[in-house]
């Protein structure tokens, strides 16, 4: 059991309802750090049917997201959030480790 913090939005938790409750045979969301993008790491969203024995699950609603060990080390203290504003609508990561990240923001480095 992983004592990393990270936290579902209330807006974030609604979107991934939603995604999840348009195709069955998707459970969760899974949230990954992967190495590459314009500032050294980059996040990846997956639609996924099932979990691993050590992921950090986190559930709100009927949302359900999971997130694998190796990507917590990166993500610890980090708040997922679902943005709709004038520029589009996206998923956005509020990481604290963060120390820039580019315009796209789904790119960073620690």
């Amino acid at each position: 059991m992983s004592d990393r913090n990270v936290t579902l939005s209330d807006a974030a938790a609604k979107r991934i309802a939603t995604i999840l409750g348009a195709d069955p045979t998707k459970t969760a969301m899974r949230v990954s750090v992967e190495g590459g993008g314009c500032s050294g790491f980059s996040y990846k969203f997956d639609l996924v049917d099932d979990s691993e024995a050590d992921d950090l699950v986190l559930e709100k609603g009927n949302a359900r997201v999971l997130i694998d060990q190796i990507s917590l080390v990166y993500m610890d203290g980090a708040e997922i959030d679902f943005v709709d504003d004038l520029m589009g609508q996206s998923f956005q990561i509020r990481n604290p480790n963060a120390v820039a990240s580019c315009g796209c923001g789904t790119s960073f480095s620690i």
